[in-house]
């Protein structure tokens, strides 16, 4: 049961804290079992949760990179989501003006809350603020669900697309790159 003071607090997102590493790598974990084959996500859980807390605190505390940021979308004190912003990393794009949503996670029992628009509205936000003028996001091909709500956002396919995989003999995923015109903050 909730107390009343619990009951002021707003959900909301803002910067990861590196206490928050390990329901971070949790969410991360649970996450793979919905997005993943499972020959891919046994190949994944080979990392441990304490290596992977760690991986995430280290990020949080040492990003390699000063515009790499750590999202976390927070519902009554407990994170229900994470989001990635950095510079993009792709071959065609300058990482001077072009940003990169790496990852955007709700946890399933949170979502259609606004959970997700706010973490992509403050993903846009971020990337905007760190001077970014296009943001890229590479999607499962097959994620139409995320391809739709993302795209009433604004974001397109912009025909690139890729493959990934956990190993050479392993699984392939298909991947199409998504892309906006971050340009000035309307409410500015």
């Amino acid at each position: 049961m909730s107390s009343p003071a619990d009951a002021s607090v707003a959900d909301s997102v803002r910067l990861a804290w590196p206490t928050e590493a390990p329901a971070i790598a949790e969410l991360q974990r649970r996450s793979w079992a919905e997005t993943f084959p499972a020959g891919t996500v046994r190949e994944l859980l080979a990392v441990s949760l304490e290596d992977m807390a760690r991986s995430w605190s280290d990020t949080i505390s040492r990003p390699s990179d000063a515009r790499l940021r750590v999202l976390v979308a927070v519902e009554q004190h407990r994170v229900v989501g994470y989001a990635i912003t950095l510079p993009a990393g792709d071959p065609d794009a300058d990482p001077g003006t072009d940003g990169e949503v790496d990852q955007l996670v709700i946890d399933p029992v949170a979502r259609r809350r606004g959970h997700g628009s706010r973490l992509l509205n403050a993903c846009v936000d971020t990337l905007r603020a760190d001077g970014f003028g296009r943001g890229l996001w590479w999607v499962l091909a097959a994620d139409d669900d995320l391809r739709t709500f993302v795209g009433a956002a604004g974001w397109a396919a912009d025909g690139a697309f890729r493959e990934i995989g956990t190993s050479e003999e392993g699984v392939r995923l298909k991947q199409v790159r998504l892309h906006t015109d971050l340009g000035d903050d309307p409410a500015a």
